[in-house]
């Protein structure tokens, strides 16, 4: 099976510059649909959906691949080859920042930059690191999670969303996660959930920027704060939006803390270019 059938890839965009969106955890690329499109006169914009999620061709999970993000993140890699692409700027949301980062780690030729909205690299509180949950939080949730996926969702996703006053943001969330397998769903939780790449952070050597939303229960301030810290030369941006889905309550302002990202970066790289001339033409 092709690797964009697989992953059900779609290509749009006027652009050369490539710029992928990947979706958070029992979401698919739909979840975008309010922010892609506001990039597509300037670059080639990369939709897809995990395997499992939204379209994609369930017969190609397994537990053994996907056991870990590490898995998700050879999806990635995987889609780029695929297209040839390169000089990639990756936007993950939620568990998609950890993922576009062990992409950019195992293969650093194929990415230019990464915008991690609402990262967490672990989830459980540990030591003076502060993750938002206690183990036995996380424990609960997974056992939720288990016995009554669906009913867990229904529960779970107004907490996300973080939005009471616009009810109709929570259901579509909950819409999203009810599509997404039950089996997978509870598969991939317990990987999101009780992973841990902290360790990772460090190993970053391109232009990150750090969108960390108001009053996020998923990925509160102080995670957002750490993940900056800990990336060598990232940005952090904090948003007046409130909850974990800025890409759907707030998409105004998640365009433009991206767009004014790529701007500083992009001339930055083009000032470097033209230093690159600029000495060949004087050895010359």
């Amino acid at each position: 099976m092709s690797v964009l059938k697989r992953n059900n890839v779609k290509v749009s965009g006027r652009g050369q510059r490539p710029l992928m969106f990947a979706h958070g955890y029992g979401c698919d690329q739909n979840m975008w649909r309010y922010v892609a499109p506001a990039f597509e006169e300037d670059y080639k914009i990369i939709l897809f959906d995990y395997v499992g999620a939204g379209k994609s061709e369930i017969s190609s999970y397994s537990k053994a691949r996907y056991g870990t993000l590490h898995g998700y993140a050879q999806d990635v890699i995987e889609i780029c080859d695929e297209l040839d692409l390169r000089d990639v700027t990756f936007v993950g949301h939620s568990v998609s920042s950890m993922i576009g980062v062990l992409a950019a780690i195992k293969r650093p030729e194929l990415f230019r930059s990464l915008v991690l909205v609402g990262p967490s690299p672990r989830y459980v509180n540990d030591g003076d690191y502060v993750g938002g949950f206690e183990r036995k939080d996380i424990d609960g949730l997974l056992e939720a999670v288990d016995s009554n996926y669906l009913g867990w969702a229904a529960a779970i996703t107004p907490v996300i969303m973080g939005h009471p006053e616009r009810p109709e943001l929570a259901n579509e969330l909950e819409n999203s996660f009810c599509q997404t397998d039950p089996a997978i769903g509870k598969f991939f939780a317990r990987v999101t959930f009780l992973s841990d790449n902290r360790a990772d952070l460090g190993k970053i050597r391109i232009p990150t920027l750090v969108m960390q939303c108001s009053s996020d229960v998923i990925a509160p301030e102080c995670v957002g704060r750490f993940v900056h810290q800990h990336i060598p030369n990232s940005e952090l941006v904090m948003m007046k939006a409130t909850g974990h889905c800025p890409n759907l309550s707030a998409p105004e302002e998640t365009i433009s803390a991206i767009r004014s990202f790529l701007a500083r970066h992009e001339e930055g790289s083009a000032l470097d270019a033209h230093k690159d001339e600029a000495k060949e033409a004087a050895r010359g």
